[in-house]
């Protein structure tokens, strides 16, 4: 460990999609939320609250900034998820998007994570012992912060609770292991329903009663770097979402498709084509044989992803038990 103020930039560390959570006490399992990630800086007296993609959200989110201006810390950098916590208990990201854009709510910067506390580096601390170190410092922050809590071994349970409290799903990560940015396999995710982030390549104009638009054309690049149709999403939106977005869209029309491959039909011949650079937040019931998704419902924007890194999430199998690993 050494003395340093935190690095001027968020590398967060990400979680890779599997199909069924790990097991084994060389887990811990945390609920899922439906928020931003946020990673904040205290250094010097100055706070910063920094998305995933380097962007400054500390006017965005000032009251999470406020409060971290009251903890009595400095040079410390916290990781955790900026978000809405409804009367039900669950969090909503639909919710933190009206929060941001000036409404009400309760707004919650829930902390799993503490990488530097104090000027001192505990990024290559094991994870347990980084939340430990956590739950004592949160013990003295202001009621907006929150301890992330966590259960220890099985993972299965641990899922099906949350999809019983209808939570996004778990992340569960490596009980022994160094922080580390980017994806690994240390911090793996599970979701109770299918959602990811899609870019927008287009739209349809409204019909009938609808005004706005008709519904989102997305897609997501493939393993070359090309562009390919993932669907239509015509639902999820109120008439002021959908009125907002379109005026965001005609900003970026363009007269041609930016997908490797048009739609087939009318669609092609009749979507609006947009510059991709409007990422959205989908969840729907699965994907098609022929790559679509099905039942999809827009969820809101995602400022804080690059469009150029969305792809296709697909889920690898079940994690290996580190216990049974170590004892072969």
């Amino acid at each position: 460990m050494t003395t340093a103020a935190p690095p001027q930039r968020f590398v967060a560390q990400l979680a890779q999609l599997v199909t069924v959570p790990p097991t084994g006490d060389g887990w811990l399992h945390e609920m899922k939320y439906d928020g931003y990630r946020i990673g904040c800086r205290i250094a010097a007296g100055d706070v910063q609250l920094l998305s995933r993609n380097g962007k400054d959200w500390t006017a965005r989110f000032a009251p999470v900034a406020e409060a971290a201006r009251r903890l009595k810390v400095d040079n410390t950098l916290l990781d955790g998820e900026v978000a809405i916590v409804l009367p039900s208990g669950q969090t909503s990201f639909q919710a933190l998007q009206n929060v941001a854009a000036g409404g009400a709510g309760k707004l919650v910067y829930f902390v799993f994570d503490l990488l530097f506390l104090d000027g001192v580096d505990l990024r290559q601390l094991p994870l347990c012992e980084r939340k430990n170190r956590l739950q004592r410092l949160l013990r003295r922050a202001p009621r907006l912060f929150q301890y992330s809590a966590h259960v220890i071994g099985d993972g299965p349970r641990t899922l099906a609770e949350a999809c019983r409290l209808g939570a996004e799903g778990i992340v569960s990560k490596r009980a022994d292991r160094p922080y580390t940015g980017g994806r690994g396999a240390a911090w793996v995710k599970t979701k109770c329903i299918a959602r990811q982030e899609f870019v927008i390549v287009g739209f349809t104009e409204p019909r009938g009663s609808r005004s706005g638009l008709g519904a989102l054309l997305v897609g997501t690049y493939d393993g070359t770097g090309a562009l390919q149709f993932a669907g239509k999403v015509g639902t999820g939106f109120s008439q002021q979402s959908a009125a907002a977005l379109r005026t965001r869209l005609e900003t970026l029309r363009r007269p041609t498709s930016p997908l490797a491959r048009l739609p087939a039909g009318a669609l092609g011949r009749s979507a609006r084509w947009v510059e991709p650079r409007l990422v959205a937040e989908v969840a729907f019931t699965e994907w098609t044989a022929d790559g679509k998704i099905r039942h999809p419902s827009f969820q809101g924007l995602r400022e804080d992803k690059d469009p150029r890194r969305i792809c296709r999430e697909t889920a690898a199998s079940l994690v290996p038990d580190a216990s049974r690993r170590r004892r072969r």
